[in-house]
């Protein structure tokens, strides 16, 4: 009889564990990717200011960059909050991703035409722009001007 009640109370408990956990939760659905900039927009607020960085550290050392008197309200990048080298790292990381919204289906080009994603020159240069990107980010890790230099020529290719 001493088994069966100590039985039942480790079942009981058991049971008792169950009601308290909760239920795993349900994964999510990621809501759908939506595209709102056409390919100008793109490239004015991401490629061309992220290259510019980067061109930037070219003729001029990110290191040797002073902050700006106010680094969170500062229109140089290099001389912001997050300046320096890490501006440039950031730039080039920007480079690489973009890379991504350049391949999403829907994108349209400034005069309404579709991005041409079924184009293999088109992937070729998206794969480059990643490329250049990467490589720019390696450069600027290095925290070597002479490296920046090197690789703007990679970036201007791209």
């Amino acid at each position: 009889m001493g088994r069966v009640i100590s039985c039942m109370l480790f079942w009981s408990g058991i049971a008792s564990l169950m009601a308290q956990t909760p239920a795993p939760a349900r994964p999510v659905a990621a809501p759908a990717m939506q595209v709102k900039a056409d390919l100008r927009q793109l490239m004015r607020g991401i490629l061309f200011p992220a290259s510019n960085v980067i061109f930037a550290a070219q003729s001029e050392n990110p290191a040797d960059v002073p902050p700006a008197k106010d680094p969170s309200m500062a229109t140089n990048p290099l001389a912001s909050t997050y300046g320096k080298w890490e501006a440039v790292e950031n730039s080039a990381l920007a480079l690489s991703e973009v890379a991504n919204l350049l391949m999403l289906p829907g994108r349209k080009c400034a005069n309404g035409l579709p991005v041409p994603l079924k184009n293999a020159d088109w992937a070729k240069l998206v794969q480059g722009l990643r490329d250049a990107g990467t490589a720019a980010y390696a450069a600027a890790q290095t925290k070597n001007q002479d490296k920046i230099v090197d690789v703007a020529d990679v970036m201007t290719t791209a």
